[in-house]
């Protein structure tokens, strides 16, 4: 299972890399919108987590791009803030509000590698 990583935090990114390879998994990580689209096309991921706000393309920009090409991949939004009322973030599989503790993220992929 290969999950890539997009966020502009490189705590955030080493965090979510470090945990998530501790639970088994492949991970590849984008610092970026342009540089997640990139790896999307070149490492085919079975899961995405998306940060919201970035600089440049944001995270519902990408979420665009990302369905458009694969409809039935799985997205996790990730933000420190709450979008749940925006209509954009419904596109998404599921969602979750940032935290040192990984626990819903780690459940949320498990949930979503079970559709796989």
């Amino acid at each position: 299972m290969k999950i890539l990583i997009v966020d502009d935090d490189p705590a955030i990114r080493m965090l979510y890399k470090e945990e998530l390879e501790d639970e088994g998994y492949s991970v590849i990580v984008a610092s970026t919108g342009e540089e997640a689209l990139k790896l999307f096309d070149n490492e085919n991921p079975d899961i995405v987590t998306l940060d919201i706000l970035m600089p440049g393309m944001d995270g519902i920009q990408v979420l665009r791009h990302m369905k458009d090409k694969n409809p039935k991949l799985p997205v996790i939004m990730s933000t420190a803030y709450d979008y749940r009322d925006d209509f954009a973030v419904w596109a998404s599989e599921a969602y979750i509000v940032k935290s040192a503790d990984l626990t819903q993220l780690k459940e949320t992929i498990k949930q979503l590698a079970g559709d796989k």
